[in-house]
C-alpha cells in the first residue's frame, strides 16, 4: 500500500452519489448511496480515457510511480516531487500496444509511436501539464504543477502551492 503522505481519501468522498450545486462545491446528491465506480484504496491509473484504460504506456506509468515511491520513502518532500515529475516526462514508446492500434487502425506505427509513452510530445497534442499532489499524514498538501509554456516543449514552468486541509 502506498505510504500515506501520497495516498489519502479525503472525508468528503466517503460516500454519496455527488452532484454539483449552484454553489459549485461537491456535495452528496443521495447520501445513503456510494458514488458508481468510486475505489477507495489502491494506485490507479488515468491517461486520456478511462480509469484503468488497459494501455502499456499506463501500466509503465504505474510501474514507475510505485518504483518512485518505493524509493521516496525517506527522501525530502520536494526530492519525491521531482522524482514524481521525472516519471510523468518518462517519452519511452510502449510498443506494441495493442488498445492504441486498435484506435488508430488507419495509422501506421511509427505515428502511432508518438502516442504510446507516459509523456507525449509532438506539435499539436501531447502532454502540457503535469501534476503531483502530495498529502501527508497530517493534512498538508503540497501542489505542485509543470505546464509547458507555450507550444515549445523544452519550456517549461514549475509552480508549487502548499496548505492544510481543513476538517
Amino acid at each position: 500500500s502506498l505510504p500515506t503522505r501520497l495516498l489519502r481519501v479525503l472525508p468528503v468522498l466517503r460516500v454519496g452519489t455527488w452532484g454539483i450545486p449552484g454553489s459549485g462545491s461537491l456535495t452528496p446528491a443521495d447520501p445513503g448511496r456510494q458514488p458508481p465506480g468510486l475505489r477507495l484504496w489502491g494506485t490507479y491509473g488515468l491517461s486520456n480515457a478511462l480509469l484503468e484504460t488497459p494501455w502499456r504506456k499506463l501500466c509503465f506509468g504505474k510501474q514507475l510511480f510505485l518504483e518512485a515511491v518505493e524509493r521516496g520513502r525517506e527522501l525530502p518532500r520536494d526530492a519525491l516531487v521531482a522524482q514524481l515529475l521525472d516519471v510523468l516526462s518518462n517519452d519511452e514508446a510502449q510498443l506494441p500496444d495493442p488498445a492504441i492500434e486498435a484506435q488508430g487502425r488507419e495509422y501506421v506505427r511509427p505515428i502511432l509511436s508518438k502516442y504510446a509513452a507516459v509523456c507525449v510530445r509532438c506539435p499539436d497534442y501531447g502532454t502540457r501539464t503535469n501534476t503531483v499532489i502530495l498529502v501527508d499524514a497530517d493534512g498538508h498538501v503540497t501542489f505542485t504543477e509543470r505546464s509547458m509554456l507555450g507550444s515549445d516543449p523544452t519550456r517549461w514552468e514549475t509552480t508549487t502551492h502548499e496548505f492544510r486541509l481543513q476538517s
